[in-house]
């Protein structure tokens, strides 16, 4: 939890600013929906909550005042008003239903339709800029963003977090909102029926008006303020618990991914161990969570209990001297109960607001983290694009870094023309494919203005495979029906995947199906049907035999020439360097600028 505890909680503030600041973090998370192109619907959906919410507070009074007829009716046994004032409770009660049922669903529309605006609010921000690809690559560097706000685990921050956040908002402002309004309707209702309290100390006489209402307000004060300190860990844990969770979680995904690669390297025992470790943090966190939250339980179930008989024991004096009748008395106890009720919410309500706070403040670190990297991105520099037209591959003045500000390359000058065949080698670890990214646009910590040609492509080392039917995996990130069976089927037959052809609707998990070759090979199936004019190949024959190789390079070089581009590509293997007409050569550096190499071009 250290770097989101940090990014939340940059030092020790007072009570009155620490609400303050959950706060505004709520109106800021909430604002933007209720300001959104939904703002009409959303503002009118709130308020038809409300005004329900308002509704049952309002049945409530009625309630109060049919308890006194009805019981007493009873105690007078008069038959009559017994049954007219049960006849007044069927229309009381439909009235009850109709209104509970609607403001149930209208406030789950609510809740359904803010989930629903934020999370795609936050995928467009995540899945935007490659910001999803940086977040990432910030975290697992080690390099914190402004105010160390490396977010962990973002799914589980948009899946899960966010529809936590929404259903408590509403929830307990609309709790809130029940609690103020009721507390305002039953007070005045609870201090004419409870009288005054008289007594004498020091030979003086004392009397105290609304005694009940100031009995429910000292009762519900010192319930509140010892319910705070009873759970107020639970803030910590609940904070802790997502965490752990959603890194147990996290890491049984990698173990399905990698499965193949686990099994080679007989890792089961390994994983194991490490599931093991992330489960007992899951296990430990909770059971000091139900620990906490039992400390609550058992405060909260006496608070709510003496509550019952409270106001029965206050009020029993005047009902045994006849001042007052059955009536009057159950009418006393339902408004003392909804007064120490609407004064409670904040006993009542704790464990909500713990987790509420909670998922605020990770939801808060995920927001603060966008913002943390366009400011971390805007101090190191970036890349600036230039036209989208070119015809050619040209980078000035171009300085590549490391994520912890090392410098690989220094005001480096790249360039390509159409026809060109550049191969690009140097030592492993010399920063190949940091070049790479850099050229396309996604490496944060560099800068400079990046001319890419507009119909370019790349070939990863690693390439990526939606889980589906295999068209898609071969047309992606395009839909597979821009294409044809016989486009998509002449493409895996050129990149010698003839067998796969006819198993196009077959539905796989294809990075973990294919071996390495065949992952490389539908790569390069990829390239050949979209016949792009510029290829950027990353090593991407490397799991190739030697023939599959030449055969596949042939191929990629019919292509460029026939779309008048060029072929730029990372490769080791000397046979390679036949298909390409020029060398970039990544050499150690004796340049004082403290860059660590420097690119040497050459023909071949």
């Amino acid at each position: 939890m250290t770097s989101d505890t940090a990014a939340v909680s940059p030092a020790p503030v007072s009570k009155l600013a620490s609400i303050q600041l959950l706060f505004r973090r709520v109106w800021t998370l909430s604002q933007p929906y209720f300001s959104s192109e939904e703002k009409w619907k959303a503002r009118a959906l709130l308020a038809a909550i409300i005004g329900l919410n308002l509704g049952m507070v309002y049945m409530a009074v009625l309630f109060n005042d049919w308890n006194k007829l009805f019981y007493d009716a009873l105690q007078e046994k008069n038959a009559d008003v017994f049954w007219s004032q049960l006849g007044r409770f069927t229309y009381l009660a439909f009235a009850f239903i109709v209104i509970a049922v609607y403001r149930f669903y209208l406030t789950q529309l609510l809740e359904m339709r803010w989930r629903a605006w934020m999370t795609g609010h936050y995928l467009q921000r995540w899945l935007s800029n490659h910001a999803f690809y940086h977040l990432e690559l910030a975290r697992f560097t080690g390099q914190p963003n402004a105010g160390n706000a490396n977010p962990d685990n973002p799914d589980q921050r948009i899946q899960e977090d966010i529809n936590q956040f929404t259903t408590l908002s509403v929830s307990l402002s609309m709790g809130l909102l029940n609690s103020v309004v009721t507390l305002v309707s039953f007070v005045g209702i609870l201090w004419n029926l409870s009288g005054g309290f008289a007594f004498t100390l020091g030979g003086n006489e004392f009397n105290i008006p609304g005694f009940m209402v100031w009995m429910a307000i000292l009762y519900s004060l010192a319930g509140s303020v010892l319910t705070h300190y009873i759970g107020r860990p639970q803030i910590k844990l609940n904070f802790e618990q997502q965490r752990v969770e959603a890194d147990f979680r996290h890491h049984m995904v990698r173990v399905r991914e990698y499965s193949e690669s686990i099994a080679l390297d007989r890792g089961e025992a390994v994983e194991r161990q490490q599931l093991d470790l992330r489960f007992g943090r899951v296990l430990g966190n909770y059971l000091a969570l139900i620990t906490a939250q039992k400390r609550l339980v058992w405060f909260t179930s006496f608070f709510g209990q003496a509550a019952v008989v409270f106001p029965f024991v206050v009020a029993a004096p005047r009902f045994f001297s006849g001042a007052i009748q059955l009536g009057e008395l159950m009418q006393i106890s339902s408004a003392f109960g909804q007064v120490q009720g609407a004064l409670s919410w904040f006993v009542d309500s704790y464990s909500s607001l713990a987790s509420w706070r909670a998922t605020t403040d990770r939801l808060t670190s995920f927001e603060a983290s966008f913002q943390a990297l366009a400011h971390t991105e805007t101090a190191q520099g970036a890349i600036t694009s230039g036209a989208d037209s070119a015809p050619d591959l040209l980078s000035q003045p171009l300085t590549v870094r490391l994520p912890d500000g090392t410098t690989l390359l220094a005001d480096t000058v790249i360039q390509a023309q159409t026809g060109d065949r550049v191969l690009l080698q140097g030592p492993s670890g010399s920063g190949k494919s940091t070049l790479f990214r850099t050229l396309a646009g996604i490496w944060p910590f560099s800068q400079g203005i990046t001319q890419l040609p507009a119909n370019s492509m790349f070939i990863p080392q690693r390439p990526y495979f939606p889980n589906g039917p295999l068209r898609d995996a071969l047309a992606y990130p395009q839909s597979p029906a821009s294409y044809t069976d016989v486009q998509l089927q002449e493409a895996l037959e050129q990149a010698l995947l003839p067998e796969l052809s006819n198993q196009l609707d077959r539905v796989d998990a294809w990075s973990q199906k294919l071996s390495g070759g065949e992952q490389q090979r539908l790569a390069v199936a990829r390239v050949l049907l979209k016949k792009p004019q510029w290829v950027f190949a990353d090593e991407a024959t490397s799991a190739l035999d030697e023939a599959a190789e030449n055969t596949v390079y042939k191929r990629l070089l019919a292509l460029v020439e026939s779309t008048q581009g060029a072929l730029v590509s990372i490769a080791h293997r000397p046979g390679v360097a036949a298909f390409h007409n020029q060398r970039w050569t990544l050499t150690p550096s004796g340049s004082t600028d403290g860059a660590r190499y420097t690119v040497v071009e050459s023909r071949i």
